[in-house]
């Protein structure tokens, strides 16, 4: 019960430890990571670095992280289709049971919390949860139940309260864990976040609050922890209709989330679909200029206290562009990732102030609801159309099928714009061609046998990622006429060409391949980053590839840089530097093969097109799947030689 700018602003000061969960254990390709990553941080805030920069750019940036989270353009605002369950009274409030659509089919199952009496427009409250994972008996009560503190101090205090369930541990529950925990990479291509599908029922969450007429629709506050917190910023970043945001425990900046690890901790609710290569506290300053309190605990190893404080920083410059530097605050309280009153009463104080104009103590005593009374469906109850558990299919659009031009030329500028807009977007995570490093091409091996020659050559495909190709060819082959190259996934490196990387060959693999490389050819097997000597421990491999995903890249977009790098490499040996080069690939590899040929045109690369795998099957390219639906016809068009040349 402390007054607001004693325990607020007051905090900041105080000279806090910062505190970080940086793994011991420096993680595969952490070279790499820490270089993408201080790139990303090169250009604070977008690169923008006044108020009038700021101002002209933040209606871009608004539309840019709808798209990351698959809202752009914003989908329809269809009928919510609310209905009222029942209602729960209590001693100083009521709850109603609330359940609506925000699209056809995704339901959001929530409580209304009000005051029995209701004589004018009151502010209103939208809560969004953090996981929680509320079950007696079987039965899916829903983290709308655990939260609901939260909810019943507001309409005790003279507010609404609109409190959800979240998708993955609703009373309709769906999922947050995708690539987290079940390996579905296809939603990185499709552009798929459940970030999105928690924003989105926020806004129309939002839409149902200023439909009622218990409401003051220019005083609607939004807050929530953890996961709500994360959701916070988003509905804050996007929505204007917010007049306040009080987000709790629910950020931290790429530092902490890729270089420190803290990724591994978190489901992919946390995360939009970094298109555009953000760091977070671009995604915080869009919150301003509403009043805005950031809350975390001092030891969360969720969501490091330094890493937040950097984000605070951030936020204290855009504020003050906005001249708002009096509505920003922030409060720090003690212990780990944990809802205490210690960061709840900030929170009401800071709605008081902002909504109601209020400055007074905050007293909290308990009001809990048994949760069998709070839940909104009866028991087995499954609504009509319910597509709560297969949301992910169908929240983000596919791109277009594309039509492909009749004329050699037209399609070769259809080909050339397609691939410009791939670059935009899927392969955006590509070095600058103006910040490409040397190859540094160097022979690490050098053996005879068999006749053939076997060499391994390291070249560097981007900071941090340095890798080996092998080339062979017939000892009596000085200059070879055609070049094979054969990218191998990790399956077909452990079950075919493992023996390259050993002291001594394989004989008899040499004395097979003799024969291939007799009319001249020279065969390259080529083991892109994670494949091969880069391998790693596969129990990393999910943390690895989320990685790359939270800065704006996949695995299988850099591999498709890495083939790129290894052919400019190769041909920039003398005795190749002629060679007509033709293109192989196995497995997981066929996908980055292609694309890289794609960049190539001068690559013979039809061979992949019938292997080439459904975006679903095959490794995952950021949004490509947003952009083009892919047919064969579309595949054989990107590797068509341009007649113009």
């Amino acid at each position: 019960m402390r007054k607001l700018d004693a325990w607020v602003w007051g905090l900041f000061g105080i000279g806090l430890i910062a505190t970080s969960t940086a793994n011991a254990e420096d993680p595969p390709l952490g070279e790499y990571f820490r270089a993408e990553v201080a790139k990303i941080l090169a250009k604070p805030l977008g690169g923008i670095t006044s108020a009038k920069e700021w101002k002209e750019s933040r209606p871009r940036f608004q539309r840019q992280l709808c798209d990351m989270l698959g809202l752009w353009p914003l989908p329809e605002k269809t009928s919510l289709e609310p209905k009222i369950t029942g209602t729960v009274e209590r001693p100083d409030f009521l709850v109603e049971k609330l359940l609506f659509q925000s699209r056809p089919g995704l339901y959001v199952t929530a409580n209304l919390y009000r005051p029995k009496k209701v004589e004018h427009p009151l502010p209103a409250i939208l809560y969004v949860c953090g996981h929680s994972d509320v079950q007696k008996n079987g039965v899916i009560y829903g983290c709308k139940t655990h939260y609901q503190h939260h909810a019943a101090w507001y309409a005790a205090n003279g507010y609404v309260c609109l409190v959800l369930d979240t998708l993955q541990l609703g009373e309709l529950p769906g999922m947050h864990h995708g690539t987290y925990r079940e390996k579905e990479w296809w939603w990185q291509s499709r552009g798929y976040t459940p970030a999105g599908v928690e924003a989105w029922n926020g806004i129309r969450a939002i839409d149902y609050l200023i439909s009622r007429p218990e409401v003051d629709k220019t005083k609607i506050g939004v807050t929530g922890r953890s996961g709500g917190g994360a959701t916070s910023w988003w509905i804050g970043a996007i929505d204007d209709r917010v007049a306040a945001v009080v987000a709790v425990a629910g950020i931290t900046d790429l530092q902490n989330h890729v270089v420190d690890g803290v990724i591994e901790g978190h489901c992919d609710c946390m995360f939009m679909v970094n298109t555009y290569q953000w760091d977070f506290p671009l995604v915080a300053a869009l919150v301003a200029p509403k009043p805005l309190l950031v809350e975390n605990n001092d030891r969360d190893p969720i969501f490091p206290k330094d890493g937040v404080l950097r984000i605070f920083d951030r936020l204290k410059t855009v504020y003050a562009w906005e001249g708002a530097s009096e509505k920003l605050g922030l409060a720090i309280g003690k212990g780990g990732h944990v809802d205490s009153a210690e960061i709840r009463h900030p929170e009401f104080a800071f709605m008081n102030k902002w909504l109601k104009g209020k400055d007074e103590p905050i007293v909290e005593p308990d009001r809990a609801v048994p949760i069998e009374e709070l839940k909104v469906l009866k028991i087995g109850e499954l609504p009509a159309g319910n597509l709560n558990d297969k949301i992910q299919e169908t929240f983000v659009d596919k791109g277009p099928r594309r039509t492909i031009p009749d004329s050699p030329i037209e399609r070769a500028d259809f080909r050339d714009r397609l691939l410009r807009e791939l670059r935009m977007k899927v392969f955006r995570g590509w070095p600058d061609p103006k910040e490409t490093v040397a190859l540094d091409l160097k022979s690490a091996t050098d053996q005879t046998h068999a006749g053939v020659r076997v060499r391994g050559l390291d070249y560097t495909s981007q900071t941090g990622v340095r890798l080996r190709v092998w080339l062979l060819s017939a000892t009596e082959t000085k200059t070879p006429k055609k070049l094979q190259l054969k990218v191998v996934d990790q399956k077909d490196w452990l079950e075919r060409w493992s023996w390259l990387a050993k002291d001594v060959l394989d004989e008899k693999a040499l004395t097979d391949l003799r024969k291939d490389l007799d009319d001249g050819t020279a065969l390259a097997i080529m083991a892109p980053r994670g494949v091969g000597l880069s391998a790693w421990d596969p129990k990393k491999d999910t943390h690895i590839r989320r990685r790359f995903a939270l800065i704006g890249q996949t695995l299988a977009g850099m591999q498709t840089y890495d083939i790129l790098r290894a052919g400019k490499a190769l041909l920039s040996l003398p005795e190749l530097e002629n060679s007509n080069v033709s293109v192989s690939a196995a497995g997981d590899s066929v996908a980055p093969a292609f694309w890289a040929s794609a960049y190539e045109p001068k690559w013979n690369a039809t061979s992949l097109i019938d292997k080439l795998p459904t975006f679903r099957d095959g490794p995952a390219f950021l949004q490509l799947e947003r952009v083009i639906d892919l047919s064969p016809k579309d595949a054989s068009v990107l590797l068509t030689t341009d007649p113009r040349k």
